[in-house]
């Protein structure tokens, strides 16, 4: 891999054992040329200054490797390692960065997602609450919503989450983790789950470990290019069962019930590399 590991610069280190950081960040990028940079600069400028930055290149045509390497080569001081995935889909990139991370935390993040400068502290608050707490998630709210609209993105899913808990309630965008509980369920793997909706099947093996916490101030601006996933995505019965089966039926629900229907109706991870928006936005 290219490594653009640098030495520290002498200050003390944040947290013990033997300085090494808590984070890592996990960033899968396929052409994301118009959104890398500000995504990585808001990774870069958190309140949390030692996390490791893993970005990983999911087989890009466009300028998004050599903003990936400027990146690096801008910001000396920080440890970011680029990986390279040539297998097409989100879940083979991002089992090749989370095999890299070494840390006692992952955030995995979208390359088109704004995060706000305490991200990473605010999610590490919420893991300092209990060693059974295995997962942090943050609410999304869309880059081009109203401040109305972004109050109620959070409340709306602060409420849903003390409602429904321990089950996946954000997208894959905003997804902290406890590292040794992602070895335990295998993390996101193709050979477990190759299709659609891979966030909550991973959130389902994760919640049987431990607590997954929310927290209405816990959030990140996300594109609104995504808004429309109908072709990709659950039904919305599918995703009513989902939300109203008790935990012990929900291994039935994802690999009896849900698995043979989105077998059939071919909504692979894959799938997520057509780019429906920037048609519709030549349109």
């Amino acid at each position: 891999m290219d490594d653009y590991k640098t030495m520290t610069d002498g200050a003390t280190p944040r947290h013990l054992d033997a300085g090494r950081p808590r984070w890592s960040v996990v960033i899968p990028a396929y052409n994301e040329e118009d959104f890398l940079l500000a995504t990585l600069n808001s990774l870069l400028d958190q309140t949390v200054p030692d996390a490791v930055i893993i970005l990983v290149d999911n087989k890009s045509t466009d300028n998004t490797r050599a903003i990936m390497e400027r990146a690096a080569a801008d910001h000396g001081a920080r440890t970011i390692h680029i990986l390279s995935d040539d297998r097409p889909g989100r879940i083979q990139a991002l089992e090749t960065g989370i095999a890299a991370a070494e840390t006692e935390f992952v955030a995995l993040c979208d390359a088109d997602t704004i995060y706000p400068p305490d991200y990473l502290a605010h999610a590490e608050r919420l893991f300092d609450c209990g060693e059974d707490v295995v997962a942090a998630f943050a609410f999304g709210v869309y880059s081009d919503a109203s401040p109305f609209a972004a109050w109620f993105a959070k409340m709306k899913g602060a409420a849903v989450a003390w409602l429904l808990r321990n089950q996946g309630h954000t997208g894959g965008y905003g997804q902290c983790f406890r590292m040794s509980v992602m070895k335990k369920t295998g993390g996101y793997a193709q050979a477990i789950w190759p299709y659609t909706v891979a966030d909550h099947e991973l959130s389902h093996r994760v919640a049987k470990h431990g607590r997954i916490l929310y927290d209405r101030n816990h959030w990140c601006l996300t594109s609104a290019r995504r808004a429309d996933r109908g072709r990709i995505d659950w039904t919305l019965p599918e995703r009513l069962m989902y939300n109203l089966m008790p935990a012990f039926g929900r291994d039935w629900f994802f690999y009896k019930f849900l698995e043979p229907r989105l077998k059939a109706r071919k909504f692979f991870n894959s799938n997520l590399r057509d780019r429906d928006w920037e048609e519709k936005k030549m349109d």
